[in-house]
């Protein structure tokens, strides 16, 4: 009996243990996953527009379709390839985190530049726009593979600010939180997507067949407001991908030893932070994120010739041609 109890006591620390092991991984990719809100937002706010223009029956099919590829390039494209950098060349993450934050101040650079109608595509142009396509099985495939391989960039950078932010201590526990943090950006990317492209439609039903004139009154509210907060949204958006990534590359060149400039940020904000003492802590991070984004969006202004004349014309060939060869397969 005594040989028993002391087997089972020994099964309930391996159990607390585990536990412990498994919140411990939550907690670091819920934490690691917010650092990566920038793309995280941006994501959100660019995936409706693939679903524009089709039956409202076969949005979700669509939003489920480039969920299950977002999953696919994360846990078997990025995720290996995550691990294998942390672990055996470390080295190379903060060039890659800083190749990401500079493709983050050239999308949101861009879209301000676009929204002032100074030039820049922005998320317009994706592989496979422009081709006409008169079945639309076909059509659907082709965007779902267009918004697949978006995602593709996108959750490339998400990994990589999630991957610089674990702190773990080996290597199954960096896996585990790398995998968590994947599916949890995963759903709450698509989530909400799904949630979007569907509120107008929930809207309108209420609109139209809700009994209580309040309740009919909210859903015409939620129709008529839908516009005006998705462009919210990319508002947001790209702020938070100016902000992301400036800091992104304040951080790396402090890494490298360049350090200047961003003591020079942390400085002014303190300075900024005391004029306020009550709120002091909220003011010194809100201007330090607003000089982020700045330096943000100036690095981004620099980068849209770079990226419209030499980056953009390259993929858009890759891509041209691989799309060609599918056709005629």
């Amino acid at each position: 009996m005594s040989g028993l109890l002391a087997l089972l006591d020994d099964v309930a620390a391996i159990a607390k243990v585990a536990a412990a092991s498994v919140d411990d991984v939550f907690g670091q990719a819920a934490k690691a996953s917010a650092k990566a809100a920038g793309a995280v937002i941006d994501d959100a706010a660019v995936t409706p527009k693939y679903v524009h223009g089709f039956e409202a029956s076969r949005e979700l099919p669509i939003i489920w379709r480039i969920t299950k590829g977002s999953l696919k390039n994360k846990l078997v494209y990025l995720l290996p390839a995550g691990l294998l950098l942390s672990n055996f060349a470390p080295w190379a993450i903060p060039p890659l985190l800083m190749l990401g934050g500079a493709y983050l101040c050239f999308e949101g650079a861009e879209k301000i530049a676009h929204a002032l109608g100074v030039g820049g595509a922005g998320h317009d142009d994706h592989p496979g726009k422009g081709l006409v396509v008169d079945d639309p099985a076909h059509l659907e495939e082709q965007k779902a593979a267009g918004a697949i391989k978006t995602d593709l960039i996108l959750s490339a950078e998400i990994m990589t600010i999630v991957l610089s932010n674990l702190e773990v201590s080996n290597f199954w526990m960096e896996a585990g939180a790398l995998a968590a943090a994947a599916v949890i950006i995963t759903a709450a990317v698509y989530g909400s997507v799904a949630l979007i492209v569907k509120m107008d439609d929930l809207g309108l039903y209420m609109a139209k067949n809700a009994r209580l004139a309040p309740t009919r009154s909210v859903g015409r509210a939620i129709v008529r407001g839908m516009p005006f907060f998705l462009k919210a949204l990319t508002i947001i958006g790209t702020a938070a991908m100016l902000w992301v990534g400036g800091s992104i590359i304040i951080h790396g060149l402090e890494v490298m030893g360049f350090d200047t400039l961003g003591h020079l940020i942390h400085d002014y904000a303190a300075n900024i932070g005391h004029m306020v003492p009550s709120y002091e802590g909220t003011v010194e991070w809100t201007a330090k994120a607003a000089m982020d984004g700045v330096f943000g969006l100036a690095l981004g202004l620099v980068l849209i010739p770079i990226g419209e004349k030499i980056i953009t014309p390259l993929w858009r060939a890759v891509f041209s041609r691989s799309a060609v060869k599918k056709t005629a397969a």
